[in-house]
């Protein structure tokens, strides 16, 4: 008799184990199909920094891709009022489909929310960029930014996700390029769980992200805004005819402070963590003050 109830509890302890393994299972199933994630850029629908994105989150989430049809760079938080926006449907490098929007960052995660998806993502995802996208001075001019602002500002936790690049040729390349984006993939995989888990803190709208070229090690940095990330450079040429025209053009800003993302990201080689907040009002009771 004593033998048969050893048996039998062993049996039941069994059965619970399974009982709990498949109730894991169907609870982690349920969360992946639930949990959805909206992946843009401003680099373009067929950039390889957006399908990277999406191969690092796709086994944590639903993930719909909508970005811009071209490269967008430097467009900032523009958006289109003045012509009307076309969307296409594209078959991505791995097979999923993908909207091309024929305008800006910002348009694209407009049309995203407010067209092509049935309800608010639970994350947004902009990058990852090619090329670093740090310190004040250039923050609101970049597309990914653009595009993560845009975002955050319907209060979705969003993540604005950039790698530094050896070569200035292909920052601004349209389509496939030559990066290899697994550790970033693997970066930005750890962060999305944390904040699918437990959203963002309390006055945090966003994170900015930025992965070096050559990481020396596998840790966020966590800090703030450099001064500038480049020094203006105005190239002046002249046409056929003699009148002259301009490029806008910079060197690389290098004075950066101790503990800013500048500093973490160009000298440390670590990847900087950056939070950021929408609402840019600073001290009313000074300005009140400086009326008196």
């Amino acid at each position: 008799m004593c033998f048969i109830t050893i048996i039998l509890y062993f049996i039941i302890e069994i059965v619970i184990k399974v009982f709990y393994t498949a109730q894991n299972i169907l609870i982690k199933c349920y969360l992946i199909k639930y949990m959805k994630a909206l992946l843009s850029n401003d680099d373009g629908i067929t950039a390889s920094g957006i399908l990277a994105s999406k191969k690092a989150v796709e086994d944590l989430c639903d993930t719909y891709v909508v970005a811009p049809e071209t490269q967008q760079s430097g467009i900032g938080h523009a958006l289109t009022l003045y012509e009307p926006l076309r969307v296409n449907e594209y078959t991505l490098k791995d097979g999923s489909k993908g909207y091309g929007v024929g305008g800006t960052p910002t348009d694209a995660v407009t049309i995203a929310l407010f067209e092509l998806m049935d309800e608010k993502p639970d994350i947004m995802i902009s990058g990852i960029n090619t090329g670093f996208n740090i310190g004040q001075a250039e923050l609101t001019t970049s597309g990914t930014l653009g595009a993560a602002i845009e975002a955050a500002s319907f209060g979705i936790p969003t993540i604005a996700i950039s790698q530094e690049v050896t070569r200035d040729d292909i920052k601004f390349e349209n389509g496939d390029i030559q990066v290899d984006f697994d550790f970033a993939g693997k970066m930005l995989k750890k962060l999305t769980k944390i904040v699918l888990k437990k959203g963002l803190p309390e006055g945090i709208d966003l994170l900015n992200v930025n992965v070096p070229a050559n990481p020396s090690d596998d840790k966020f940095e966590v800090v703030g805004l450099s001064e500038r990330m480049y020094n203006p450079v105005i190239e002046k040429r002249l046409d056929p005819r003699g009148k002259p025209y301009y490029w806008i053009d910079g060197e690389p800003y290098e004075a950066h402070k101790s503990g800013s993302d500048g500093h973490a990201l160009r000298k440390l080689n670590k990847t900087s963590i950056t939070p950021l907040k929408i609402d840019l009002t600073s001290g009313m009771d000074l300005i009140r003050e400086w009326f008196d």
